[in-house]
């Protein structure tokens, strides 16, 4: 991006973040930024504030401090998991209806995600499988063409294989669109291999940088507990 600085390139900056339920401070004196085109991967144990944190992000949480995001941001949204009953009479030309009245910018959303056959946008979301279904959710984040895509923990609930598939696919969308990605993940290993940068976080900030910097064993350790160590597997990040 010839002529852009570095201080241009921060998309989102957040300083002194705290957010409290009631007596509880579940996030405490938060301070990152990230750049435009950046892969940020938040880590941590259960109940650091993970989620709590997109919430916020997004809007939907009351906070303290500052969270700045760059003008004319448009931002997409995957929750972790979506309970669908099956009985639920919504197709997915319904569902992501919701965000879009176009139906070529449904199909051309579904088809980002490999979903090209012209049945499923009838297919009702109950009837889905997990993977087809976390597919759908990515295509409704997408449809709108935001250029900042949150995923909390894209992959829960799909076995290895699909998570392979499903990160696989949004680590090409990133490339292709520009995309700023912040992503919840517990994998390590798909931190090491997608991630530009990694947020240790459990309720303040343990540890931030490039992952294979930040995430030392004492760092590893301060956020886990105990003796905690990861033996970081070899990838390329292609």
């Amino acid at each position: 991006m010839c002529g852009m600085t570095e201080e241009s390139k921060i998309i989102l900056r957040v300083s002194d973040l705290d957010v409290s339920f009631g007596p509880e401070r579940v996030i405490e004196n938060l301070d990152f930024e990230i750049k435009q085109g950046e892969v940020l991967a938040i880590v941590g144990p259960n109940g650091a504030g993970k989620s709590v944190l997109f919430r916020t992000l997004l809007g939907l949480i009351p906070h303290g401090g500052k969270i700045q995001w760059s003008s004319g941001i448009q931002i997409g949204y995957v929750p972790q998991r979506l309970f669908v009953e099956p009985g639920l009479p919504l197709s997915v030309e319904e569902f992501l209806g919701f965000n879009t009245d176009s139906k070529e910018k449904i199909k051309s959303a579904l088809a980002s995600v490999g979903l090209k056959d012209d049945n499923i946008i009838r297919q009702k979301l109950g009837l889905l499988s997990g993977g087809q279904l976390q597919r759908v959710l990515i295509a409704w984040a997408i449809v709108k063409d935001p250029n900042v895509l949150l995923f909390d923990e894209p992959t829960a609930g799909i076995d290895i294989g699909g998570e392979e598939t499903v990160y696989n696919l949004l680590h090409q969308l990133q490339e292709r669109n520009d995309l700023t990605v912040l992503l919840i993940s517990h994998d390590l290993n798909i931190v090491y291999k997608y991630a530009d940068t990694v947020l240790c976080l459990n309720k303040s900030k343990i540890c931030f940088g490039e992952p294979s910097v930040a995430l030392d064993p004492a760092s590893l350790s301060a956020l886990y507990g105990g003796e905690a160590k990861f033996y970081q597997h070899q990838h390329d990040k292609a």
